[in-house]
């Protein structure tokens, strides 16, 4: 069931149980790497709405080499010309790998559509074949996640208005972020009519409340991990060798090579 309290998360409480699920995430990797599964996770949502830094989260003690961020830029004149799944296509994982695709093909149901920057047909087109490229990919045995981060346009104002002030995340913030405040309803209706043709049985959609960030955070990676069968694979026996002795090698001078100052000392 959806949850839907307003309760402030207290911080102990958070970061207890994130490192926990992440603790989690650590597991399913090993058992990705291990089964030769091939998992995506796709995040989608309004702008501002806490996707960033979930993928933050859940990636923070993966091994990139097996969990990878897929964040395609916008596409080059050669990609235009191409089947509009097929930039996507290319990201997907090999056995044993993860993909989190930081918004994915349904930009063509969200930023493209709303902001014309898709024709009519094209958006249309989508809306049929999305579907069926879904489907395929679940068919031949990907476990397919879809996740919708939702926020109210209070709290994606008052995020706005804080990146705007901060310089460290300053360039989170764009132009087109800006427009979305304008194209509110408009994103809306592209989101419900998206849902009505891609909340698929075989890869259906979840809502993720993210007015919360850290409820947000939370509520994504524990529904992520109670939706794989994964299993704890022991990893292999290590053993640290002993130190053989010194043979008689002699580090170098210091001044025969040029150190970083020591910024830290000035603190």
């Amino acid at each position: 069931m959806a949850g839907n309290s307003t309760a402030s998360l207290p911080r102990r409480a958070y970061e207890q149980e994130l490192l926990r699920l992440q603790t989690e995430l650590v597991k399913l990797q090993g058992w990705v790497r291990a089964a030769g599964a091939r998992l995506v996770v796709i995040f989608e949502g309004r702008d501002a709405a806490g996707k960033g830094g979930t993928i933050k989260r859940v990636t923070e003690h993966l091994n990139p080499r097996v969990a990878r961020i897929a964040a395609l830029p916008t596409p080059t004149e050669r990609e235009r010309t191409q089947w509009y799944f097929q930039r996507y296509a290319e990201q997907l994982p090999a056995a044993g790998e993860i993909v989190l695709f930081d918004r994915s093909w349904y930009n063509r149901a969200g930023v493209e559509h709303v902001m014309g920057f898709c024709t009519q047909e094209e958006h249309r087109l989508f809306l049929r074949q999305c579907p069926i490229f879904e489907r395929m990919l679940v068919e031949d045995g990907i476990l397919l996640r879809k996740y919708w981060f939702s926020v109210s346009d209070a709290v994606q104002q008052e995020r706005f208005r804080r990146r705007l002030e901060d310089p460290v995340r300053r360039w989170k913030l764009s132009q087109m972020d800006l427009e979305s405040i304008t194209h509110w309803e408009a994103y809306s209706r592209a989101k419900d009519e998206m849902m009505v043709h891609t909340d698929i049985s075989e890869a259906p959609w979840f809502v993720v409340e993210s007015d919360d960030k850290r409820r947000a955070r939370l509520n994504m990676m524990a529904h992520l991990l109670s939706s794989v069968p994964y299993h704890e694979v022991p990893p292999p026996v290590l053993k640290l060798p002993e130190r053989p002795p010194s043979t008689g090698y002699q580090r170098p001078p210091r001044d025969l090579q040029t150190y970083v100052p020591d910024h830290a000392a000035s603190l």
